[in-house]
């Protein structure tokens, strides 16, 4: 099973009408290995978690993933990481 197969049966589960591309797998996917290299591992599914609350009430994807990867890597160039 490929993560877009997947991706759409947890959908499908859940009663989500939006349709999950591999473009869609592949921005959450970037997000979370930002996150989880740049603040820590656990960060990765409760930034995408936090994400899917942002785009439930309105938000843009895109945008949405966009600006918490910038907030993710700023991390690391900072002394974010401990």
């Amino acid at each position: 099973m490929t993560l877009v197969e997947w991706a759409r049966l947890v959908s499908a589960e859940l009663e989500l009408a939006e349709e999950m591309d591999k473009a869609d797998v592949d921005r959450i996917l970037d997000l979370a290995r930002d996150a989880a290299h740049s603040v820590a591992r656990p960060a990765a599914p409760l930034t995408a978690y936090l994400m899917g609350i942002a785009v439930g009430r309105g938000a843009d994807p895109a945008e949405a993933a966009a600006a918490l990867s910038r907030l993710a890597l700023a991390q690391a160039d900072g002394d974010g990481r401990g």
